[in-house]
């Protein structure tokens, strides 16, 4: 941590928690990284392991798998990662994303059936929102879910989907009434093994080259009507409450990053030396990584006071929007500033600033783009 100030919401227990997943995450992730990211994903058994260990889904009750635990367990196991530069790993949309829409609307069935599955890793989920043409902007989904007697007809394709080649289950957002825009969407759940459903090619990105992300297509599948999560026409309602949460873990996934790229980097600029002494003796390094510094400890308390209302229910969803634009703005600053310290050797990708660097670009982009939490902010004025 490069910030001395206490955090108060990390009791013993949490502390405890953290270390184990810690020690999880040296012994069965960390060695094994650098070759996933030259598979383009990681293995499925560092997820059975995690089911196995308990770092799945942990506030989901336990009839359903999960350990009952409030939403700091989670910013732990997203710090974690994040910390150790290790963004192949999808747990977090996985068990904070998509898990709370199966836990929130789904049927008793629906609950049962699949959410023990994800808690124990038997079954690794996605959530397809963004297609060919339509991002941030919802209302522009063309995929299209038509009710014929006890199914829905899916066609459709998405891209850009995190944890998609991987994915069993999978979260679709498709247009049941377009004839009313953001009000005819509703979400199914779509198993991967169903006829007509097909995965694209793992795409390669600039950064996270061990994150399985891919294009999704759907040809005339059949999603029994009981795989409808909530109401039908009710998915963007359930999409915006939802959505805070998700903008909250990009925040501590990306003030864990940073914190990490300046760890890394006040450790390089005491070693290497230029013009006879260590770089941390020029007053240019002192100064740009006070400042940095400054930024992040700031934003690391902003994040955990976001954190702290969400655990009371009460962020909402503006202040969400801001945590992200936020973190992610800094995040980029931050690694790329850490770049330029290390030099020649920042570029490197045998460096973990490098890969934090190409990592972080994306964060702004994801979740909604910056220039949509800025409006978003906007409108609460």
């Amino acid at each position: 941590m490069t910030s001395s100030i206490p955090r108060d919401l990390f009791d013993a227990d949490v502390e405890g928690f953290r270390d184990s997943f810690r020690k999880f995450l040296e012994q069965e992730a960390i060695p094994y990284h650098a070759q996933w990211e030259k598979d383009g994903q990681v293995s499925r058994e560092l997820w059975r392991k995690a089911g196995e260990m308990g770092f799945l889904c942990p506030e989901l009750p336990e009839e359903y798998g999960g350990s009952a635990a409030d939403f700091r367990y989670c910013a732990v196991v997203s710090e974690e990662i994040a910390r150790h530069g290790l963004s192949g790993i999808g747990f977090g949309l996985h068990s904070d994303i998509v898990a709370p829409y199966v836990l929130h609307y789904g049927s008793a069935w629906l609950k049962e059936h699949y959410l023990p599955k994800m808690a124990n890793g038997e079954m690794i989920t996605a959530i397809a929102m963004t297609e060919p043409g339509a991002g941030s902007d919802l209302q522009g989904v063309r995929t299209t879910a038509v009710k014929q007697g006890d199914h829905y007809i899916l066609n459709g394709s998405k891209t850009f989907i995190t944890n998609g080649q991987m994915a069993d289950l999978v979260i679709v957002v498709a247009k049941t009434d377009p004839s009313v825009g953001a009000k005819g969407i509703s979400l199914f759940l779509v198993e991967a093994a169903w006829d007509g459903f097909s995965k694209g090619r793992n795409l390669e990105k600039v950064g996270m080259k061990a994150q399985d992300t891919s294009e999704l297509f759907f040809q005339d599948v059949q999603v029994p009507a009981a795989n409808l999560l909530g109401a039908e026409n009710s998915g963007f309602i359930a999409l915006m409450q939802e959505l805070p949460q998700e903008r909250l873990m990009v925040g501590i996934n990306a003030v864990a990053s940073a914190e990490a790229a300046l760890e890394w980097t006040i450790a390089y600029c005491k070693e290497r030396k230029s013009f006879g002494k260590p770089l941390m003796n020029f007053q240019n390094t002192r100064f740009k990584l006070a400042e940095l510094t400054s930024e992040v400890t700031a934003a690391r308390v902003f994040v955990d006071r976001c954190l702290e209302l969400h655990l009371k229910r009460k962020l909402d969803i503006p202040t969400a929007a801001m945590i992200k634009q936020l973190t992610t703005d800094l995040q980029c600053k931050v690694t790329d500033e850490c770049v330029q310290l290390h030099g020649g050797y920042g570029y490197m990708w045998e460096y973990p600033i490098a890969r934090a660097w190409a990592d972080a670009r994306v964060q702004k982009i994801y979740a909604g783009t910056n220039e949509i939490m800025k409006e978003i902010i906007a409108r609460s004025l």
